[in-house]
């Protein structure tokens, strides 16, 4: 079984260290590619209202360099099951922009510096999604394939933690990118 299968039974404690512990992520490790997440440690009914499964993409912008993402929506077929995008017009249905960063200068938490920064700041998105942030660390040193992640909110310059931890796994090329970020 794999190390981000294995985080599912975890505490938050046990999360939470492993944020604190975990490894720096290369940014080009990550570039073009799809992760499936896994919502980890919610209520059953926070769940249900949001997603359990998901997907993360990063994506390097050919005229600004700056590496970007996107949450894709999944159908909710199974923590197991492939990946489904739920589809509108056509098109993945895509939502929470965000870019990502190295830890330097953004307000976290003591300790989740270890790894890279999902800043939904700086995208285009609604004001309260701009207060969230996601350090992201990989759960072997030097492996891109499986990582952790937690948000937390940055309110008048304070963080705020959350129960919102996840895992991303490896899944595969980019095959769409939505026109907000082109």
């Amino acid at each position: 079984m794999s190390l981000a299968r294995d985080l599912r039974r975890a505490t938050h404690a046990e999360l939470r260290r492993h944020i604190v512990e975990g490894h720096a992520v290369d940014p080009a490790a990550l570039e073009g590619y799809a992760y499936r997440g896994t919502s980890l440690g919610l209520p059953r009914v926070i769940e249900l209202a949001t997603w359990k499964t998901f997907q993360k993409t990063f994506w390097r912008h050919p005229e600004s360099k700056r590496l970007l993402g996107w949450n894709v929506r999944l159908h909710q077929d199974g923590i197991d099951a492939p990946s489904r995008p739920k589809r509108r017009g056509g098109v993945p249905v895509t939502e929470w922009n965000y870019g990502v960063v190295a830890p330097d200068g953004v307000p976290m938490p003591k300790g989740f510096d270890r790894g890279l920064v999902i800043d939904y700041s700086l995208a285009p998105n609604p004001i309260t999604q701009r207060l969230i942030k996601d350090p992201l660390v990989a759960l072997e040193a030097g492996n891109a394939d499986e990582l952790l992640g937690v948000s937390y909110l940055v309110i008048a310059g304070r963080c705020v933690e959350t129960p919102t931890y996840f895992t991303l796994e490896r899944d595969h090329r980019i095959d769409f990118v939505p026109a907000i970020l082109r």
